[in-house]
């Protein structure tokens, strides 16, 4: 109740504190937060930092060890194995050696489980540090000179002056002391998809505080994302203290189940319920036909043991960690280890063209006039533009920015204003003045955009009005340079008279046309390489990109892409979620497509019953990286596209992707193998156990010895996740199907059974453990036969293929399951073999042993080929 009340008390002060600053006047402000205009010195920063900590929000660590320790115990299977050993307790006090038993397996499975989910959640947070979110801030040098730098959002204090762009995360709690046509998207807190517009305060004025927190016009929260505009702020607050730290105990619970982590859970209990039904079956028949309740019971609980997969989250963690340190080592951050599996079911993959397909150098070729011809005006209108924006400056800003020989005229001019870039209009204008009583309005975007607010065009000294002919005229010269593979923008004009005064989106109309500016961003080489392979592991390829047409049909067709059929965003948005789905099957290039026609594709094919990943880098990829199944971003890719992915790249490459989906159907084939290893013998042993109850005089086995079987069993799992998978099946995108698990157990558990039957009759009839007298032979024998039999099941099921001849397990899977196979046969002839019942066996049976055990390996063999032939599948 203390901590609640402290949480509900935090929570209340840091919004009276934000709802307190929203609209005190911006001199005020930095006053009482000992701050300045041109920002902190490094002495502030360094005692701020002592004093308020990093800025981190504390529920993103991962927890501590004793935690994680507990954590490993709440799993369904240890809490079974735990009661059981509590009620053979109970029920005889003065037997120490099955509890002991079960507290050594619930040992092995809560010490290697917690050993792996600590390593693993170590080498995650390292790998996340890799990944480096910055704020750019103002700062004074030790010469007392301001300067703008980039900063670790970790390294911000209360008081610092920071600066936003599109596509930038918002760092800590500000308040905003300039804004131009600011958008910030606040669905991290409110869950509502549209962005809501932000200014700082106007005059002296005060706004409506009594609306909440959240609708304050002038704050910005910690976690939110600009969409479009530029904006200056300064820090309120940092951390735990920020709105979202307040609000961190809410935010930090349980993520929605994957359909990954639900098949973990639906065999769990599937496990469980059968146990709950066949436990009771055995228990009943032994006590009525042996008329011993107590020990009916006792073995009961023993079978109860020998039907748990105590090692299931065990093997699960140890294959996710095993694929994510894998993947580390090629360039590949996973922040969320459950990706991995969802990159081996991954079948379909979009993707962004810019810096994926081609080599994200983009050079400016060409610089044309409307008629196609040179144009040094068209360059530098265009320098201009790309010179003095303070936004988010994209590759072809940088390529316009290279000729630095224009820089001396730019020099003649200074800033007055800019309209930023978003994704709607595809352009931004900055206007500037050279000091001689006039401004120069400057505009540069996407051609259709541009031509819809031009109203002139001029080629040379001709200056004529932009009518339809004239715009189908520039039309046809762009297409030209797009089908050339050339991205085209255009550039325009508009002169004012100096006036004070603010401008907006409104004034980017009668413009005058000067020109258009061309870029080529090549083919990597490796794209056409990367794409094949992804091809032949089942993962088609679909690009997505905002990008014009034509030019991306280009792209795509040299490095063997089909784009027989594409589609542009305005095709899409006419199209209701049916005619969508359709089309988006047959459909491989999507162009001039904005943030939401992207998600809607990827929602699209995953309701065809695709597994859909997604690799973008940019603020208009943020909505479709949150609906994929596997987001992937890169470390360079704007703050919430970062924040948004699954996995991060350290190199946009799409090799690098094909990797990793060959580790995700690694690793989700190797859990699928002790799976279905543990749930068919398990089936096995059961059905074994209730026909050995209904014909012997005697336990077929003592509690003790099914406890000391499953132990070596279970041990002889553990090198599950160091095995190696076929090349078959890493060909194909994998998926999870709980239901061919249960198809599976029914299938395979009964032959195991029927080599159990053979061995019951040949130790009863062959070698005359035919009565209560003779139980200890009965039971060594089925005990090595039943071990050896569960182990080699191992090799069995891992393969599709013969195995041993056509498909050999890694060496830890052979040294393993081999010492286990050897150490059951030596226990009958060893003193613990004695103390839990057991005798030594006639060296003839060894022989029959192999017989036994040969022929179990052929039926089983003659069983997949069935199963393979009727369902298609094996793992």
């Amino acid at each position: 109740m203390k901590i609640q009340t402290s949480q509900a008390g935090t929570a209340a002060k840091t919004l009276n504190h934000i709802t307190a600053e929203a609209y005190r006047p911006a001199a005020d402000l930095l006053r009482s937060l000992d701050s300045r205009p041109d920002g902190l010195d490094e002495a502030a920063i360094a005692e701020r930092l002592d004093r308020d900590g990093i800025n981190e929000v504390g529920h993103e660590k991962p927890p501590h060890w004793s935690i994680q320790l507990l954590h490993a115990f709440r799993n369904p299977f240890i809490i079974v194995l735990l009661v059981l050993s509590v009620v053979q307790l109970v029920t005889e006090p003065d037997d120490y050696t099955g509890p002991t038993i079960i507290a050594v397996m619930v040992g092995i499975s809560v010490l290697l489980s917690f050993t792996q989910e600590f390593r693993s959640s170590r080498a995650a947070e390292k790998l996340k540090a890799m990944v480096r979110n910055t704020a750019t801030v103002t700062r004074r040098a030790e010469d007392g000179h301001a300067e703008r730098i980039e900063v670790p959002v970790e390294e911000l204090v209360v008081g610092d002056i920071v600066h936003l762009g599109a596509g930038d995360m918002v760092p800590a709690d500000l308040r905003l002391l300039a804004a131009k046509d600011l958008f910030i998207s606040q669905a991290i807190l409110t869950g509502e998809s549209l962005p809501v517009e932000k200014a700082a305060p106007s005059g002296s004025a005060m706004g409506d505080t009594s609306s909440g927190p959240l609708d304050l016009p002038t704050v910005c929260y910690m976690g939110t994302n600009v969409v479009s505009g530029t904006a200056t702020a300064v820090v309120l607050a940092t951390g735990a203290r920020t709105y979202l730290g307040s609000l961190a105990h809410t935010l930090s619970g349980e993520r929605v189940q994957t359909s990954f982590d639900r098949g973990i859970a639906s065999v769990s209990w599937l496990l469980i319920r059968f146990m709950a039904v066949m436990v009771p079956i055995v228990f009943f028949i032994n006590g009525f036909d042996k008329h011993d309740w107590l020990e009916a019971f006792m073995f009961g609980l023993s079978v109860a043991v020998g039907l748990t997969p105590e090692m299931l989250p065990l093997i699960v963690t140890a294959n996710l960690g095993k694929g994510a340190i894998a993947m580390s080592k090629r360039k590949v951050v996973v922040k969320r280890l459950n990706a991995i599996q969802n990159f081996g079911a991954m079948d379909v993959l979009c993707t962004d063209k810019t810096g994926t397909l081609t080599l994200d150098k983009i050079v400016l070729e060409r610089h044309v006039d409307l008629a196609g011809g040179d144009s040094d005006e068209a360059l530098e209108f265009g320098y201009l533009n790309s010179r003095f924006q303070t936004g988010l400056r994209n590759l072809m800003d940088k390529a316009v920015l290279e000729h630095r020989d224009l820089e001396p005229v730019a020099r003649r001019f200074r800033i007055v204003d800019e309209i930023p870039f978003d994704f709607q209009r595809r352009r931004m204008s900055v206007v500037v003045s050279d000091g001689q009583g006039e401004q120069l309005l400057v505009c540069k975007g996407a051609v259709e955009e541009m031509l819809a607010i031009c109203t002139q065009a001029r080629t040379g000294d001709v200056i004529e009005d932009m009518t339809d002919e004239k715009r189908a005229e520039i039309r046809a010269m762009t297409r030209r340079l797009n089908e050339d593979g050339l991205r085209v923008l255009i550039v325009a004009m508009r002169r004012d008279p100096s006036a004070e005064r603010a401008y907006g989106v409104a004034d980017e109309a009668g413009l005058t046309a000067v020109g258009c500016l061309a870029f080529l961003d090549p083919p990597k080489d490796s794209a056409a390489t990367a794409i094949r392979a992804l091809h032949h592991h089942g993962v088609a390829v679909k690009v997505i990109t905002g990008d014009n047409e034509a030019v991306t049909r280009k792209i795509c067709a040299e490095v063997g892409l089909d784009v027989s059929a594409s589609a542009q965003g305005r095709d899409i948005e006419q199209l209701d979620d049916e005619a969508l789905d359709a089309m988006v099957e047959r459909t491989t290039v999507f162009a001039k497509m904005s943030p939401v026609q992207k998600a809607r594709v990827v929602k699209a094919l995953q309701r065809r019953g695709h597994t859909v990943g997604f690799l973008g880098d940019g603020i208009n990829d943020a909505p479709a990286l949150r609906e994929a199944d596997v987001g992937i971003s890169v470390d360079t890719a704007t703050d919430i596209a970062k924040e948004s992915a699954d996995i991060i790249l350290l190199e946009k490459n799409l090799m690098v992707l094909e990797e990793g989906v060959v580790e995700g159907r690694v690793t989700f084939g190797n859990i699928m193998k002790y799976i279905k290893m543990t749930a068919s013998s398990n089936f096995g042993n059961v059905f074994s156990v209730l026909v050995a109850s209904a014909f012997l005089p005697f336990l077929p086995m003592l509690p003790l010895q099914i406890l000391v079987q499953n132990l070596l069993y279970d041990l002889s799992q553990l090198s599950i996740p160091f095995d190696r998978m076929d090349d078959e099946y890493l060909r194909q995108p994998r998926k999870w199907d709980a239901g061919d698990i249960g198809r599976f157990m029914v299938w395979i558990g009964p032959v195991s059974s029927v080599f159990d039957i053979t061995t019951f009759w040949l130790m009863w009839h062959v070698f005359g453990a035919n009565g209560p007298e003779h139980q200890s032979l009965f039971q060594s024998g089925w005990f090595i036969e039943g071990l050896l039999s569960q182990t080699l099941v191992v090799h069995m099921i891992r393969t599709r293929r013969i195995p041993f001849l056509r498909s050999m397990a890694s060496a830890p899977v052979l040294a393993l399951t081999g010492a286990i196979m050897v150490v059951g046969m030596l226990i009958p002839f060893s003193t613990l073999g004695a103390r839990i019942g057991m005798q030594p066996l006639p060296g003839i049976y060894f022989a029959w042993l192999a017989l036994t055990l040969v022929s179990y390996c052929i039926l089983t063999q003659v069983v997949k080929t069935i199963y393979i032939r009727r369902y298609g599948r094996w793992l």
